[in-house]
């Protein structure tokens, strides 16, 4: 960023695609790199040359040892030329544009002089880049960077997130996957990185010292399977040219050769698209801007509105097959808003779909760049609503502030594991079961903690009026250690208490009754702890004994006072 600044490119969208060209080429030479080492080591020949032969000073390791004119020659007149051109094939006198070459059209080199691109490529030559979606990383640091980042809704969302919203849609090799505000891609390539784990043998699985599992090849994938992976499985659309280029590369370089990344607003009446998806993976911009002329008028006559949010969820039904299912983001307004708009999306949703989930994230998810409260809609297109699992997320692995440094608490691993069993009979009876007993367990204890915070109120009132009673004192602290041994006994029990609680469901008749309203917390069943308050006439007493003592101390000082 700084190298870039100051060595002349000071519009940070600029910087962005520079650096994320420049890392592109980088690893195209890794993956050349590692797939000549695979080759010699198995003594197989390259299943598919990056470089040919008379490429071969087209690649990083070879340009970045020359010196800052000549480099700079290369980079620009046949370097950037031919990653524009990655995919597409010569057949006779035409050529066939791959779609990757397509999305790099218009991409430019702007670096203007070669000192600056000599910094660059060193700097990146130290980066570690395996095993990594630096891409993303880079675009969420720049959007640091802009005053805008907040106004367009182009946040990025947090990776733990998306994942945890693929593992719920658990794709399959073979589903059309589309994201219809993809930005980088950050959907896509989670799910990309999902399906290549699941279709990988256990023995080609790598482990890294912080228990980290890498090597994902994909190595169970027939043919068909990996021709489909390549070709016909992941789909993005966006009209911000700048995230649309760094989304293609970033499945390029994941195995993904054709990647159908297109410049396209989904919500306009030119993008035509229908019944074709059978997965949707999104977060949609909350606030971006919209001409509501150039709306699409099929998604008008669904949901009357100009709020993007409501926008896309019709717009997600339209696009998907079918039985096709969708995890999108919304903010929570969408959850209890009670417009004709707010209830009528919720209401589709429920009676002419499957609405299967509502996961309520904490508001600090989006945080430094913005604090809005989001949930997660899980649904089917078709099919019929009979009861809505609901999860109340408290936690989601780092803190809820601007900083957001990991923390312990983390409730990902149970939302999904508790989605997974959900529609098991003997995983909720053992829930139900396991509360119950929890309750009976805490009864007493409440009961006992209530007693204590009697004569901990008591023995301080008393210790007023006679200050130099050691007994009372002596009391009055065993009360409190007793009391905070029975805080600590009945927070474990209270904490596995409230974890069991986040999840249940709610019948399609109850959502119904409460306008559709789809917040967790009006559902789901919180006891209140008693706390414990002295009876009025005890109050009242004590006023009296303070009014005597008082009273008291005034005569003495009146008889000191003669």
């Amino acid at each position: 960023w700084e190298a870039c600044w100051t060595g002349g490119i000071t519009n940070p969208i600029n910087v962005i695609e520079q650096i994320n060209y420049l890392l592109f080429i980088r690893r195209l030479d890794d993956m050349e790199t590692l797939a000549e080492r695979v080759a010699n080591r198995t003594g197989k020949p390259m299943e598919r040359r990056i470089f040919e032969e008379n490429q071969q000073h087209l690649r990083w390791n070879q340009f970045r040892h020359l010196k800052p004119d000549a480099m700079f020659k290369v980079v620009q007149s046949e370097v950037f030329p031919f990653i524009k051109d990655l995919g597409s094939q010569k057949v006779g006198e035409e050529t066939n544009i791959s779609t990757f070459s397509k999305t790099l059209a218009d991409a430019n080199f702007m670096i203007p002089k070669a000192s600056l691109l000599a910094s660059a490529v060193e700097l990146i030559s130290g980066l570690d880049l395996d095993n990594a979606d630096t891409a993303g990383d880079l675009y969420e640091y720049l959007l640091s960077k802009l005053s805008t980042s907040g106004i367009n809704g182009q946040f990025r969302t947090p990776r733990h997130i998306i994942r945890m919203m693929v593992e719920i849609i658990d794709p399959e090799i073979g589903d059309r996957i589309c994201d219809p505000a993809c930005g980088t891609a950050g959907f896509l390539f989670s799910a990309l990185g999902y399906l290549k784990e699941k279709y990988t043998s256990p023995e080609m699985v790598q482990v890294a010292e912080d228990g980290t599992r890498y090597g994902f090849v994909g190595d169970q994938m027939t043919d068909e399977q990996r021709e489909a992976f390549n070709t016909d499985t992941f789909y993005g659309f966006d009209f911000d040219s700048t995230m649309l280029r760094v989304a293609a590369m970033n499945l390029w370089l994941h195995g993904v050769e054709n990647p159908h990344i297109h410049y396209a607003d989904t919500l306009s009446q030119k993008f035509e698209e229908a019944d074709r998806y059978s997965v949707i993976l999104a977060n949609p911009p909350f606030k971006g801007s919209l001409d509501y002329a150039d709306c699409n008028p099929n998604l008008l006559a669904e949901v009357k509105t100009k709020k993007t949010e409501l926008l896309f969820l019709v717009l997600a039904l339209r696009l998907l097959d079918m039985g096709g299912r969708a995890a999108i983001i919304v903010p929570d307004g969408v959850l209890f808003g009670s417009s004709n708009a707010h209830v009528g999306i919720r209401k589709s949703l429920v009676e002419d779909h499957q609405l299967e989930g509502v996961i309520s994230m904490p508001s600090g998810v989006f945080k430094p760049y913005a604090g809005v409260s989001t949930a997660v809609l899980i649904f089917t297109k078709g099919g019929q609503t009979d009861n809505v699992w609901f999860y109340e997320m408290e936690h989601d692995g780092y803190s809820l502030d601007d900083k957001r440094n990991p923390v312990e608490e983390n409730d990902i691993p149970d939302v999904v594991a508790c989605w997974k069993q959900r529609q098991e009979k003997a995983f909720n009876e053992k829930n139900q079961a396991r509360m119950a007993e929890l309750k009976t367990e805490m009864a007493p204890l409440k009961q006992e903690r209530l007693k204590h915070q009697e004569d901990i109120n008591r023995l301080q009132f008393e210790s007023v009026l006679d200050e130099t009673n050691e007994t009372l004192q002596a009391q009055l602290t065993l009360c409190k250690q007793e009391l905070a041994e029975l805080d600590e006994k009945i927070h474990v029990l209270q904490k596995e208490f409230n974890q069991l609680s986040r999840q249940f469901w709610v019948s399609k008749a109850e959502i119904a009754k409460n306008k559709y309203d789809l917040s967790a917390s009006r559902y789901r069943q919180l006891e209140q702890d008693e706390t414990f308050y002295p009876e009025p006439k005890v109050t009242l007493e004590r006023m009296q004994r303070l009014e005597s003592s008082i009273t008291a101390q005034i005569k003495e000082l009146e008889v000191l006072l003669g």
